[in-house]
């Protein structure tokens, strides 16, 4: 084989990644889940799953990962270890995601269906948007973020590295002086209206956003 592809991860993220993930390929390329739970090949939504040894093992020229881990620091571990393996972090995006002008975005992005990406973004590595998010103009997004699905991200918005932003959150828009800050390992709960800079490591809830008091 000279190519072969994989989704690193077989649960809920990766069975839902894995149809955008077939939209990249061409006629007669073979891809396949991994889960390092698996000690013998098995089938899952048809296709085959094994673990990552048995993938490392395989002959080809070049492979292909895309790493489908909802949690960012397996994440991040499973990306270096692609790394230092020598395989590519695969990026992939759906068919009906719309990319502005002027965007950047670094390796083994997962970009769902319905998620837009305003002008003027910077992403970094392994950012996951789920159905229907959207990232507007001149925002600033670190690495091995998360979004849920329906997250409104406006523009003038920094996030930092391993913040996770809930279903149907609303990010206010910053000013270009002034840009909204979701501090790194923040999490930003389900249907929060952030309308204030939130602290790195702080979880916030509600309308308006304010931090999470645990009794």
């Amino acid at each position: 084989m000279n190519k072969i592809y994989a989704v690193y991860g077989a649960s809920g993220c990766g069975r839902s990644l894995m149809p955008i993930a077939r939209e990249h390929m061409a006629t007669g390329d073979t891809i396949y889940f991994i889960d390092d739970a698996v000690k013998t090949e098995q089938q899952v939504n048809g296709h085959t799953t094994i673990n990552y040894e048995m993938f490392k093992a395989m002959k080809a020229q070049e492979k292909y990962v895309l790493i489908a881990i909802a949690n960012s620091n397996i994440r991040q571990k499973l990306a270096e270890k692609l790394t230092n393996d020598g395989i590519n972090i695969w990026t992939v995006k759906s068919q009906s995601t719309v990319i502005m002008d002027n965007v950047i975005i670094g390796n083994g992005a997962a970009l769902s269906p319905f998620v837009t990406i305003g002008a003027n973004v910077i992403i970094g590595q392994c950012f996951h948007a789920n159905l229907y998010s959207y990232v507007e103009h001149d925002c600033v997004i670190g690495d091995f973020v998360t979004f849920a699905p329906r997250v409104s991200c406006n523009g003038n918005v920094h996030i930092e590295d391993h913040a996770y932003i809930g279903t149907g959150a609303v990010l206010r828009q910053g000013t270009p002086d002034k840009p909204l800050i979701i501090g790194k390992g923040a999490i930003v709960g389900m249907g929060a209206v952030v309308t204030k800079d939130v602290p790195a490591g702080v979880t916030v809830v509600g309308n308006p956003a304010r931090p999470l008091i645990k009794n």
